[in-house]
């Protein structure tokens, strides 16, 4: 048999990582003989597709997860997706405007099936380019930041944060420029306005 002169990753890479999901070489389980090791994913938005960023990224904690298997460690790197509501909501409007549709004329249940609609497609997207990737992530663990379990424990913190008094709802909790950047309270100060923009808030720029 003959060696090809140029690799072709469509005859080597896809048999390769199908012979590993199928053998379960990724799926993790609780191993008190073994060290435990975990990665959890941060997980990207599903407000498109993945960048070279989270290719770097990814691939840093692919090259780590492997390691620590080399290593004889019960090591589990738990992917998932973000919803990224505000800008999930942009993305969605902007997909319905497309379609003559606007957001106003919607029921809350209504819009929301149009972004369970995205959600399915883009989260689909994303979790199968990392596939392509290569990434040994256990995909039975899969989850969605909006998933019923993930919600529950969400809000059941934030109720108990609030109850304590760590999180409070507050005149304004953070302000943003014309140029989308984040500021702090301690670099803006406050002055009235009596010409057409009531709201021009100088800031610190030091």
């Amino acid at each position: 048999m003959s060696l090809a002169t140029k690799y072709n990753p469509s005859e080597v890479e896809e048999k390769w990582y199908n012979h590993w999901m199928e053998s379960g070489f990724f799926h993790a389980a609780p191993n008190p003989a073994k060290e435990p090791y975990c990665i959890v994913i941060p997980p990207p938005n599903v407000t498109g597709v993945l960048h070279m960023g989270h290719m770097l990224n990814n691939t840093i904690q692919d090259v780590l997860i492997r390691k620590a298997r080399m290593e004889g460690k019960e090591a589990c790197w738990v992917p998932g997706t973000d919803h990224a509501s505000i800008a999930t909501e942009a993305k969605v409007v902007a997909m319905l405007r497309e379609k003559g549709i606007k957001k106003s004329s919607l029921s809350r249940d209504e819009f929301l099936k149009y972004a369970w609609e995205w959600k399915e497609k883009y989260g689909g997207i994303i979790l199968e380019q990392l596939k392509k990737l290569g990434a040994s992530c256990d995909w039975e663990r899969t989850s969605f930041t909006m998933d019923p379990d993930y919600y529950k424990s969400v809000i059941k913190v934030f109720i108990d944060l609030y109850n304590k008094g760590y999180i409070y709802r507050g005149l304004r909790m953070i302000t943003g420029t014309a140029r989308r950047e984040q500021l702090s309270r301690m670099k803006k100060f406050y002055t009235k306005k009596t010409e057409k923009n009531p709201f021009s808030i100088p800031f610190n720029t030091n």
